[in-house]
């Protein structure tokens, strides 16, 4: 099985699994915060995940948010079973499950699986982005004035005077703004143009790569920048990316 294909298994897989246990009834925990939980269905999806990919890519490595971590060959998979957790458990169909592949040039490849209305997104360096098959169009170019942004913004984050100041300058650049609960569905609209330009700062690998590798796939950028003491992670079509960049340094 080549490794998109075992990608789509995989987040098919958790998926499932995630939608089935929490239709039985789920125990929870939080950790740093009232909106950052997890759940059995995390963790029984990251094990599920992990343990096909221990037998059918030994030599990866692995990182999952759950824990999971094993070293590799210069690839690694990150694992994100149940990303938008807080949705997921509050009724909120806005979840997925999202792996990614990365190596040393970068994120290779991603999966993105939306349970609520089964879709699926796969995609990257090497491979087109596609929907439920249906390769998505490239995107357009258009400037950041034209378009939406997905992001988000945690409340403990507001006394960071600097990093607010960046976050609003694009958010007050933008057409109009989204904030959703899901880096990866988030990242994936972007990839379908469903979504103009994904902004968020200092993201774990998780939460990034899959669905980075989803914007590369459909033409687009996926890029970092260190502004201050704030990485900020931006995808999108070339052209917002470079307005977002320009915002966040304050050159508007």
């Amino acid at each position: 099985m080549d490794d998109i294909s075992l990608a789509a298994d995989l987040v098919r897989e958790a998926g499932t699994l995630a939608g089935e246990m929490l239709s039985q009834g789920l125990e929870t925990r939080y950790k740093t915060s009232l909106s950052d939980v997890v759940s059995a269905a995390d963790h029984a999806g990251e094990e599920r995940i992990s343990g096909r990919l221990s037998e059918s890519r030994p030599d990866d490595g692995l990182v999952g948010e759950e824990g999971a971590r094993k070293p590799g060959n210069g690839r690694t998979w990150y694992i994100d079973p149940v990303d938008g957790t807080y949705n997921f458990l509050s009724g909120i169909p806005y979840w997925c499950s999202a792996v990614g592949l990365v190596d040393a040039d970068g994120p290779l490849l991603g999966a993105v699986y939306y349970p609520a209305v089964d879709q699926l997104w796969l995609g990257g360096r090497e491979n087109p982005t596609t929907l439920n098959g249906q390769q998505v169009p490239t995107l357009a170019s258009q400037g950041l004035s034209e378009i939406s942004v997905a992001t988000y913004f945690h409340p403990r984050h507001l006394p960071d005077r600097q990093r607010m100041i960046a976050w609003q300058s694009v958010v007050a650049s933008a057409a109009t703004m989204r904030i959703l609960g899901s880096a990866s569905i988030d990242l994936a609209g972007v990839a379908s143009s469903r979504l103009g330009v994904f902004l968020q700062a200092n993201l774990n690998g998780w939460d990034w790569y899959p669905g980075a590798a989803l914007v590369i796939g459909a033409g687009g950028v996926a890029d970092e920048i260190v502004v201050g003491a704030n990485r900020w992670q931006i995808a999108g079509n070339a052209q917002a990316v470079e307005d977002v960049k320009a915002a966040l340094r304050g050159r508007t």
